[in-house]
């Protein structure tokens, strides 16, 4: 198994990976690069990763920014597991396949202790003098402050353009080591509970990200509670600190805190502190730090607004989507609806029945729309409509190098729908060797990727459908029968048309609405005389077919009501239930054709070959009339 490069935050997709199983790999702008990353603040040849004899290294090909390992600037360095590796603003974690899983650890370590004022500094958000240019005593504070706010513009302009709030988190952090010299930093954001904190973003410069960042739960609250930041000084002194384990394990002399407000809202807090007994944060320190968090917290507020909006987005177009997806009133649909609604609420797997064209993915999308993961991806794949071949990795996703022209990493279909619903449609066309993977997903929640090394968990509701008889299946050993009775929890039959033709108007009058807008031609509706046609058709296509029919009728026809001639043959020429009728099969159809035939000749004729006269007679449309005569081939009879 080979180390990989895990994707942590930046311009590329979130938890994406790249293999290390070649000599080297490149990092920069470049399209040739191994890893391309297209950001202003990278190279065009960054840095690369080389490997000799198992061992990894990383170098910096003279980059206009730099090359950072756990936060301190590098020109060649070893990696190790768990190493986190800045290239301008992109995050990336070296991972060594046999470690502990990455995300498994903590990155903060809370401890409690109690804090005496005697040695700390608190400043309010309105008592900082960054900007306040004529508070400025000499010189040396004028050069400080010069470098200060340029640090806060350069931090300020980066940010601005981020779009993703772990990602902001990351640079800011990475941005704040460059401007205050802090060994250890934690950005912590409140969750709903008083002392719980909803993300949290550490790093730890000398012992490496792997390691947690212990955070004094004492300071913490204490910023959190007076919105106030927090300088502490040589801790060492302060008795009841040098009590808190968190500062005494973490060695600390320096503590710097700082809130993020916004709006009068407190999101959380930027937690910075030092060992070293050369360093000592000052009150310089302490404004800057509170500078940035001011900016900090604007751009995150502005963030989590964002992604609230694209969630309701998200939801409000499934809501659009969903409006009138189940059309009917029959009792055997409101069956079918009144068990939708109450597996929905459930996380059980559920396997839809039904024939092809009667809605199944629409019941799916129910089922989604009214559980609690309505906020998570639904995700629709067919099995039987791409090749064996390709199913799997479409299922499962590949990692790079997997085959030829993997050249990236690619997510599965269950990957994407994480947190969400998974539909399998045709679930019965699924070879065997998927199916057995397939059941392990269902029993373990975890895969592996095509060609890959590591499980990948996944937290998906699986939504199944068919129009074949799996049980039947399943006994002749076409089908596994531990997935089918892993499939078969509750299932829900939806039934076909034919079974609910008091529906039939319904759906007929709610399809001449919707497809009219879509084909731009007014329908006023449907013809007594063509509903009728339409309700005594046996519909093998269920409702897709009767939407395909509704729209060729809108398309084709000329009135502003569906007639009878607006329909295909099929369904005009189909047989009453009422009528008794001698003849069947071929001898009916050949019967109904040759007494077609004969009196449209005959009217055509009668008419003296004036073929609108001819209509006129028959009680049909001239346009439906030369359809016809095109159809039965009648134009050299004529």
């Amino acid at each position: 198994m080979h180390p990989t490069l895990l994707v942590i935050a930046g311009p590329l997709a979130k938890d994406a990976s790249f293999a290390l199983d070649g000599a080297e790999l490149s990092i920069g702008r470049d399209l040739t690069c191994g890893v391309c990353v297209f950001s202003k603040l990278v190279s065009r040849r960054h840095c690369s990763i080389r490997q000799q004899k198992g061992l990894f290294s990383i170098h910096d090909l003279g980059s206009r920014n730099g090359t950072f390992v756990n936060g301190v600037p590098v020109r060649e360095r070893a990696l190790q597991h768990g190493d986190v590796i800045a290239v301008g603003d992109s995050y990336f974690k070296f991972f060594v396949p046999g470690r502990e899983e990455p995300g498994t650890e903590q990155p903060v370590v809370f401890e409690d202790g109690e804090l005496n004022t005697f040695s700390t500094v608190s400043l309010r958000k309105d008592e900082v003098g960054l900007l306040q240019i004529e508070n400025l005593p000499d010189t040396a504070r004028t050069n400080r402050l010069v470098r200060d706010l340029g640090a806060l513009v350069t931090i300020a302009s980066r940010i601005g353009s981020i779009q993703d709030s772990e990602s902001l988190q990351w640079q800011v952090l990475g941005m704040i080591f460059d401007v205050i010299p802090a060994e250890r930093g934690a950005i912590l954001l409140c969750g709903d509970a008083t002392e719980e904190f909803a993300s949290q973003v550490a790093w730890d410069r000398p012992a490496g990200p792997q390691q947690p960042v212990q955070v004094s739960r004492t300071v913490l609250m204490r910023v959190l509670r007076e919105s106030a930041a927090l300088l502490v000084n040589d801790t060492s002194a302060d008795q009841s600190l040098k009590e808190a384990q968190s500062v005494v394990s973490a060695k600390a002399r320096s503590i710097l805190c700082a809130p993020l407000i916004f709006a009068s809202k407190t999101l959380g807090a930027i937690y910075l502190d030092c060992g070293d007994h050369g360093i000592r944060f000052d009150e310089g320190h302490l404004e800057l730090l509170m500078a940035i968090a001011g900016v900090t917290a604007m751009a995150l507020a502005n963030l989590q607004r964002v992604e609230r909006l694209r969630s309701e987005a998200r939801r409000l177009q499934a809501a659009l989507d969903g409006e009138h997806d189940i059309v009917g009133e029959s009792p055997a649909i409101r069956r079918a609806l009144n068990l939708i609604g109450k597996v929905a609420a459930t996380d059980s797997t559920v396997l839809l029945r039904g024939e092809s064209g009667t809605g199944k993915e629409l019941a799916a999308r129910a089922i989604h729309r009214a559980s609690s993961r309505r906020e998570a991806p639904f995700v629709a794949i067919n099995c039987a409509a791409i090749p064996e071949a390709l199913l799997e990795s479409e299922l499962f996703g590949y990692d790079k190098g997997a085959f030829t022209g993997a050249t990236t990493q690619k997510k599965g279909q269950i990957e994407l729908a994480n947190g969400g619903t998974l539909l399998l449609d045709e679930i019965g066309e699924l070879a065997l060797g998927l199916q057995a993977k397939l059941l392990r997903v269902l029993q373990e929640r975890e895969f592996t990727r095509v060609g890959g090394s590591r499980p990948v968990k996944v937290d998906i509701r699986l939504v199944a459908a068919t129009n074949r008889d799996l049980g039947a299946a399943a006994k002749a050993g076409t089908f596994r029968q531990d997935l089918y009775y892993r499939l078969n929890v509750i299932s829900v039959e939806i039934p076909p048309l034919r079974d609910r033709r008091e529906d039939i108007s319904l759906l007929s009058n709610y399809f001449v609405s919707k497809l009219s807008a879509k084909c731009k031609r007014r329908v006023e509706g449907i013809s007594p005389a063509a509903q009728r046609y339409l309700e005594r058709y046996e519909w093998p296509g269920n409702v897709r077919e009767l939407e395909n029919v509704i729209e060729r009728a809108i398309v084709l026809g000329s009135d502003e009501a569906i007639l009878p001639e607006d329909l295909p043959e099929a369904i005009f020429e189909a047989q009453p239930q009422s009528m008794e009728v001698g003849l069947t099969g071929e001898n009916y159809q050949s019967a109904i054709l040759e007494l077609k035939k004969k009196l449209i000749t005959s009217a055509v004729r009668e008419a003296g070959e004036n073929y609108t006269e001819a209509a006129r007679r028959l009680g049909v449309n001239p346009t439906y009339l030369h359809r016809l005569i095109r159809n039965l081939n009648l134009k050299a009879d004529l």
